[in-house]
């Protein structure tokens, strides 16, 4: 790291010891000899330039877009062509830039020595900031080990739930269910648990608690909690093989816990996704509260009595 910023001041100490008037005369000569054939070229092969970029980045644009569609089309991974679209977008640009410099006339040797410093010092800076290179190398981490993928449902610890949109060389972007896009460092989410609900098998169990009273038939309040689950349109039957042969309900409700004031019961149902699980449970929330009421079950709450004595 020392040597590189050493060899980046000497380049600049260089740069420095060209004499003042040596720079006034050369930008003086090029001023007064500068002719009008001259500057329509220098015009024209910025021109050229301009447009061989433009043209460029648009016909890799549209190349990447092809390729992406074709391979979305064929159910394949896009997550790679992505990523590789936007180093080659950015390697054009530089390449640009750097031929754009190079035709300054009478200014090849100062932007050589310009470029040769900025080089150096852009490779010191980033080798000095520790989070912008593990963040780097975090992204080739996720492009080739694949976690995920592009579309894919994940969950990143216990804090951001959403689908991933983009993965960029320094973030990710998901975009969650209220439609916020959330970029994360690629560096956080290597070292964070990931729950990846489109690996494999992407139905979704969805966990339904709720509480009745200790006075409460609970065969009946089974009964009833089963058959208004049944009726929900997302609800899928996941039950194996060897559950069908053994009559196995398709929605299945246990006791799971004795608590101060209620009996919690459980019903575990599937839906497709995990995007459908949860919807799912929240209708029928309040579709199993509406039908308790009905059929006279109690949701109790906790609650105290306070006694007051009179002196």
């Amino acid at each position: 790291m020392l040597k590189l910023f050493l060899a980046a001041t000497q380049s600049i100490k260089e740069l420095e010891r060209v004499p003042e008037h040596s720079l006034k005369h050369l930008l003086n000569e090029a001023h007064l000899n500068i002719k009008l054939e001259d500057a329509i070229i220098f015009g024209i092969k910025l021109v050229v330039i301009y447009l061989v970029v433009r043209i460029l980045t648009a016909l890799a644009k549209y190349i990447f877009r092809h390729t992406m569609r074709k391979q979305a089309e064929k159910g394949m991974d896009v997550t790679k062509v992505m990523f590789l679209k936007q180093i080659v977008v950015t390697a054009i640009y530089i390449i640009g830039c750097a031929t754009f410099l190079s035709l300054i006339p009478g200014m090849e040797k100062i932007s050589n020595s310009i470029l040769a410093s900025a080089g150096i010092l852009a490779m010191a800076v980033g080798l000095a900031s520790q989070e912008a290179l593990s963040n780097i190398v975090g992204g080739l981490f996720i492009i080739f080990t694949r976690p995920f993928k592009v579309g894919d449902f994940i969950k990143v610890d216990s804090d951001v739930v959403g689908t991933v949109i983009e993965i960029t060389l320094r973030h990710t972007i998901i975009k969650n269910i209220e439609n916020r896009m959330i970029l994360i460092p690629n560096s956080k989410i290597n070292s964070a648990t990931i729950i990846n609900s489109s690996y494999g098998d992407s139905s979704t169990c969805a966990f339904i608690d709720i509480g009745v009273s200790y006075d409460t038939n609970l065969d009946r309040a089974i009964q009833v909690m089963r058959s208004v689950i049944m009726l929900h349109p997302m609800l899928i039957d996941h039950r194996t093989k060897e559950e069908k042969e053994k009559n196995e309900p398709e929605v299945a409700i246990r006791v799971v816990e004795l608590g101060n004031s209620a009996i919690t019961l459980r019903a575990w149902a599937w839906a497709e996704t995990a995007v459908k699980a949860t919807i799912m449970k929240y209708d029928l929330l309040k579709s199993i509260k509406e039908r308790f009421d009905v059929e006279n079950i109690e949701i109790p709450y906790p609650y105290f009595n306070q006694i007051v004595k009179k002196e």
